[in-house]
This record gives C-alpha cells, structure tokens and sequence, in this order.
C-alpha cells in the first residue's frame, strides 16, 4: 500500500498534468459510472493528499475522492508536455512502486483503449489517467471531505500539521506504539516502512505502549517522521539508512542499503550486528532490533 509520500506525489502530478482543464471522465468498467456522469465535462480546480488519501477537487465543488489501498494504481500517458511517473501503485505482489514515464515526446492521439478493469479514466487535451482496483472511489462534497479529514491525525507532510496533537494523541492510548503508528486516526501517511523505520532511528520498542512514549520522546519522534517523509516526496522512494551506515557508497542508493529493519529479517543489524527480529503486529510484516530497541 502506497504511505503518504507517495500520495502526495501523486497529488502533485494531477496538479500539475490535469489543474485548469476541461476532463472527460468515464468509467470503462462500468462500476463508476454515476460518479463519472458528476464529474464529465468539469475543470480540475486542483489536487491535494492527506495522508493515504487523495482529492481531486472540480469547478462544481465536488471531488473524487480515491485510497489506493492494496491493490489500486494510476497510470498516465499523454503528449511532450506530459511529465511525471508514468504509474503510481501498490500490487502487493510488487509492493509500492513509482515507475518514471518513458514517454519520447512523440504525436499524442488520445489516450489507447482501457486495458483491464479501468474504474476512472480521465483525460484532457493533453493527457490521460486511469484507475484499477481502488479500495475505494467516490464523489463527495466539501462538507464530506472535511469529514474524512476530521477523523484523521495529523499528516506529517502539510505545513500546518500539528506535533503535538499527534504527541497527545499516541501518549493518550494504551496500544503498543507499533500499532499506533499505522493507526490513521493517530498519524495520517505511515504505513509498515515508515513504522519500522522510524522506531528503529528512535530506539523505541515497536512493544512499548503509547502513553509510556514520553513526551520528548513523542516529540523527536514526530520531527523525524516528518524528516523521512519529506525526503521521500523528494525522492520518489524510502530512504531511512544514513550514508555511515550504508554497505556501498553507491548513488542511487541501492535497494539493499535503503533500509535498517524493514525486510531485513536475520539479517544483522547495521548498528548492531544483532540479527533483525520479525513478527505480526496489526496482520501486518513488523520488523525491529532486539538490542537497539530495548522494551
């Protein structure tokens, strides 16, 4: 599933391909088909995430609001002036991926036929887009999108966001901290690589519960949420691991030094050299140092 960066890149390149045109849009599928019918024919005002979900803003005031879920991804195409990735999802058997357009400049004649089970397709003079396989896709009003947005926590990539209210927020539960962090309406954007992460950067046992987490510790532990995440809406990837701690001093970082727990079980640890425990938490992957992130 697609964390937060990713997102709000996604954001950015609606934004960029599609804002100030006139869209068709439709349903190929058939499934979405009423929605669709809402939204043809209307300018795309503008494109905006909060956490894992995504709003496409249109002229009669009403958005496609789409989460990607497990199994959702967007490809585009388009002319010369089409920049961007060329697909943003997450099969799970891929995991997230972010593949950069190869598009060669050449003649645009309209998007090709929908290939697959196409829920959304919309496209511009300029460009197209389409969506499989969302958990989930609808049209909804301004007052129904700031309904979603009240039920999440704090995003850590909005310029507004609040520490600490994601500080009360985990320090008030009583679940171990591991949990909280994918708890959407404690952090908005987090998802299993972050988590690992960012416990791990933090020496914080993923076991540990929220209201032990004191509230410097909270505190840090948001600024380098925000840190790594940032990077990664710089980068296009999930980059955790400092230059010291790296195999190679390779560029682009190889996938194998890009991370310190996440996926390394039994692999040492690369401050420690303990070997990287896994188990579940929450039904999903949880990696962590038994050394470096004592209880």
């Amino acid at each position: 599933m697609p964390e937060g960066h990713s997102i709000h890149r996604l954001a950015r390149q609606f934004t960029s391909v599609f804002a100030g045109h006139r869209l068709e849009v439709s349903s190929p599928q058939g499934r979405f088909a009423a929605g669709a019918q809402r939204l043809d024919g209307h300018v795309l005002a503008g494109a905006a995430a909060h956490g894992k979900q995504l709003f496409l803003g249109f002229d009669n005031d009403l958005y496609l609001r789409v989460h990607l879920g497990l199994y959702g991804a967007f490809d585009f195409g388009g002319d010369s002036s089409f920049l961007g990735a060329s697909s943003f999802g997450a099969p799970r058997k891929v995991g997230e991926r972010e593949i950069a357009s190869d598009d060669d400049g050449g003649s645009y004649a309209g998007p090709p036929p929908p290939k697959g089970a196409v829920r959304v397709r919309l496209v511009s003079e300029h460009g197209w887009a389409d969506l499989r396989g969302p958990t989930a896709c609808e049209v909804i009003t301004e007052a129904e999108r700031a309904a979603v947005v009240a039920r999440l926590g704090p995003d850590p990539l909005q310029d507004d966001a609040d520490g600490a209210e994601f500080a009360a927020r985990l320090r008030g539960r009583g679940s171990p901290v591991g949990l909280l962090l994918m708890n959407q309406e404690i952090l908005a954007g987090v998802g299993n690589v972050y988590r690992a992460e960012v416990l791990f950067r933090q020496r914080i046992s993923p076991f540990r519960l929220g209201r032990d987490v004191a509230a410097d510790e909270a505190a840090d532990l948001w600024a380098d949420i925000v840190s790594v995440m940032r990077d990664g809406v710089a980068e296009g990837r999930i980059i955790t691991t400092l230059p010291a701690d790296r195999a190679s001093d390779a560029l682009p970082v190889p996938r194998a030094d890009a991370h310190y727990v996440y996926q390394r079980t039994g692999l040492p640890c690369r401050r420690c050299g303990t070997p990287v425990a896994g188990t579940e938490m929450g039904a999903r992957k949880l990696y962590w140092c038994l050394s470096c992130q004592e209880r």
